[in-house]
């Protein structure tokens, strides 16, 4: 995920816990922050910086977000060989700390590809060889991105729900990559700053199970309790309808 958290601003109120409008609507305006040439952008920068001093960049929601996902991995007992992948995986640190952790089975996509040049030379620094990382838009997969045991998304969702594009037919378009590129039953962590957890269950409703909401930070505004980062575990379904038919059609719009 790109370096810096994605809080759209939703129609008619600014981001965070209130609930956004009905299915088929646009729920954020269109935003810099869901296209490719910002965050081109961004990695270079961020590559140029890594190049100059050795630093890799932005942790997106900070480093409590990545031990909140190692912690239910470990909890969990997911064998340390299960094959994972790291949806838009920016800088790669989530990928650095999960090998640090002792998974061997990394894998990280970006469709930016200085994103992936930032990362290879993170991989380097820190001496992890294993990890595997390629340019890939994750909305029009190759075949050979499947069948994945674990998959992690950490505000790529949201980027996506921000593209100017038609982000309706995008977020439906990464539920259909992610049936294909998630084995049946294996797990799908997301971290997200722009939706509800109400609103990721109706987004994933196809396919996939919520198996658990992770605890993060709370805020109190105007007397109401919310928070800012929604994180939940879900589990592909066996054997549904929807990812059968998703799994053959990678580039259906």
């Amino acid at each position: 995920a790109p370096g810096m958290a994605v809080a759209g601003e939703r129609r008619g109120h600014p981001a965070g816990p209130e609930p956004g409008p009905g299915r088929g609507e646009e729920p954020f305006s269109p935003s810099v922050l869901g296209t490719r040439e910002h965050w081109d952008a961004a990695y270079e920068r961020e590559l140029q910086t890594f190049q100059d001093i050795g630093d890799a960049g932005e942790i997106w929601f900070g480093e409590e977000s990545m031990v909140r996902i190692i912690r239910w991995l470990e909890k969990q007992k997911v064998p340390l060989d299960s094959s994972v992948l790291d949806i838009g995986t920016g800088n790669g640190v989530l990928l650095i700390e999960l090998a640090k952790s002792g998974y061997v089975n990394l894998t990280g996509i970006d469709y930016s590809p200085s994103a992936i040049q930032l990362s290879e030379k993170v991989r380097e620094k820190e001496g992890m060889s294993n990890i595997k990382l390629k340019v890939e838009d994750f909305l029009a997969p190759s075949a050979e991105l499947s069948g994945f045991e674990i998959c992690i998304d950490k505000g790529t969702f949201d980027a996506i729900s921000l593209n100017p594009d038609n982000a309706v037919g995008k977020r439906k378009q990464y539920v259909r990559s992610l049936c294909s590129a998630l084995k049946p039953e294996g797990f799908f962590l997301i971290t997200s700053c722009n939706w509800t957890k109400e609103e990721l269950l109706n987004e994933f409703r196809e396919g996939f199970e919520i198996l658990e909401e992770l605890p993060t930070p709370k805020f109190c505004f105007g007397g109401r309790i919310g928070n800012s980062v929604t994180a939940l575990v879900f589990q592909r379904k066996k054997g549904t309808s929807f990812c059968n038919l998703s799994a053959g059609s990678f580039f259906l719009r």
